[in-house]
């Protein structure tokens, strides 16, 4: 368990549409920003390389017709990991001496198909985890595959034990309680998600964490798209995703940098690790305040079916 204090920061940023390549040198130069700032551990948003499929356009896909262009440039556009882009953001993270989670749109060359909306997390070592969405939300189902569940993971760093999840993700209890379990104190929450529901949600695994929460947004612009976007987009002018990066402390659940909306920028924190056990003193979700005992007993057993009586609870297999 890590003490002290640490820089962190959400970076919200938008990514060169449908071009990896440049995606990746603005997310590397936007590293070395933070770095230059002090950042020791840095959050991009979610599927930053090479773009979010937004429900505002990719609904669209669900008619299986006028797309292949758009998935064609898309998958060839997103990452292997590990793979060769992967590998420059690693060097980044030694010279630079610092983490990072990143979101990207995922691919498998080596057996091409299915892509996946996954959260990576760097350092100076190497990859050192990488979590694929484990349900994409509605319209992501049309370009995105299921996760496993298994690379529910908290990683122990030198700036702390870091896990989280993806976007809504983060509304899945079981899943949050997976995180919790692994004595997280980082929270990572890459997203697409803009509301003001979604601040609140950040506010609430927090306090239920006992972990400082990254919220790293989108910010997607309209004049972001390039003139040959393969598929037609809304025609208001507003922006696709207006932000909304902060950073939220443990005990009150309160932001203590940002919120940040409608442009891009870096939002940066200090935070002592040491307020994630004064957070758990007064409320450990997965200690004195789980209840594990009553909310999951031993199932009574049912002797006409020797199985589990209808109606009881078993505890769930909850990872490793």
């Amino acid at each position: 368990m890590s003490t002290g204090t640490v820089r962190i920061a959400a970076i919200q940023a938008t990514p060169v549409i449908l071009d990896a390549e440049a995606s990746v040198s603005k997310a590397l130069h936007l590293l070395n920003e933070a770095s230059d700032q002090g950042v020791k551990l840095a959050v991009f948003p979610e599927t930053f390389i090479p773009l979010y499929p937004s429900g505002a356009w990719a609904y669209q896909a669900a008619r299986f017709d006028g797309f292949d262009e758009m998935w064609t440039r898309l998958w060839a556009n997103s990452v292997d990991v590990p793979g060769p882009q992967i590998d420059r953001f690693i060097k980044a993270c030694a010279e630079h001496d610092i983490y990072c989670v990143l979101g990207v749109n995922e691919r498998e060359s080596a057996r091409p198909g299915s892509l996946y909306n996954t959260m990576i997390l760097l350092g100076p070592e190497g990859l050192l985890w990488k979590h694929r969405k484990l349900m994409p939300t509605m319209h992501e189902r049309l370009f995105h595959g299921v996760g496993y569940g298994q690379d529910l993971n908290v990683i122990d760093t030198p700036v702390g034990r870091v896990g989280g999840l993806i976007c809504w993700e983060n509304r899945m209890p079981l899943a949050r309680y997976e995180i919790y379990r692994q004595g997280v104190q980082i929270w990572a929450a890459p997203t697409a998600d803009d509301s003001e529901g979604w601040i609140s949600t950040m506010s609430h695994i927090a306090i239920e964490s006992g972990a400082f929460v990254v919220s790293a947004p989108q910010y997607i612009p309209r004049s972001a798209f390039p003139d040959d976007f393969p598929v037609q987009l809304p025609d208001d002018g507003k922006a696709l995703g207006r932000g909304g990066a902060a950073i939220f402390e443990p005990l009150n659940g309160r932001a203590i940098a940002g919120p940040l909306y409608d442009q891009e920028g870096i939002v940066v924190a200090d935070v002592d690790l040491g307020r994630s056990m004064t957070a758990k003193r007064i409320f450990d979700v997965v200690g004195h305040y789980s209840r594990e005992d009553v909310l999951y007993p031993p199932a009574p057993t049912n002797h006409a079916t020797d199985g589990p009586a209808f109606g009881s609870r078993t505890r769930p297999p909850l990872g490793n």
